[in-house]
């Protein structure tokens, strides 16, 4: 697996690709609405209930990350092989309400762990699914189409099973580390 210091964090040139800028505007749209909600179970929750399948954000960002995979710059940048890759769509910056933007694509048949890490200040995942059969592992079980929101202070291995999927995920000031181990104890919320 690729060292992640060596993995650059260059933003995708939105003018090269309209469709990155459609959605990052659908993003941006998304932040306006949940910006003041803080990351964990409960706004896990609230967005599996309110922006999940059926919402147009919801389905808007699935459909644009989906044909950014096929244009070639949604999780252009190999972790582990074609099976585990990542791009930076966007770094944190006040349109975005100060989230980063970053796709994850992730394959396989079996469970597959990817790089273990932290979240300072939460995570957001839109769970785009590939494959419907396709899951992502949250801090609150397997997940398909839907969410999941790691809270501040967890960590975990991202994790996949049944198939292919894309973390749309969004980080609060961009914020992600990988200094912690499994061996550490979770947030004591968790």
């Amino acid at each position: 697996m690729q060292n992640v210091n060596d993995v650059p964090s260059t933003e995708v040139d939105l003018q090269t690709y309209p469709t990155a800028q459609k959605l990052v505007d659908t993003c941006r749209q998304f932040f306006g609405e949940v910006e003041d909600l803080t990351p964990g179970h409960d706004l896990e929750k609230f967005l599996n209930t309110n922006y999940g399948p059926g919402n147009p954000l919801y389905d808007d960002m699935c459909s644009l990350t989906r044909q950014g995979l096929s244009e070639g710059w949604v999780a252009n940048i190999e972790l582990d092989g074609k099976q585990y890759r990542r791009s930076k769509i966007l770094l944190p910056s006040a349109e975005n309400r100060y989230f980063s933007i970053t796709t994850v694509y992730m394959e396989s048949d079996d469970e597959y762990s990817g790089q273990y890490h932290s979240h300072p200040y939460g995570e957001i995942n839109c769970v785009v699914q590939l494959d419907k059969s396709a899951e992502l592992k949250g801090m609150q079980g397997w997940q398909g189409a839907g969410w999941t929101s790691p809270g501040a202070g967890t960590h975990h291995y991202p994790q996949v099973r049944k198939g292919a999927l894309i973390a749309l995920f969004f980080l609060p000031a961009g914020r992600i580390s990988y200094k912690k181990s499994p061996q550490d104890p979770q947030p004591p919320y968790v």
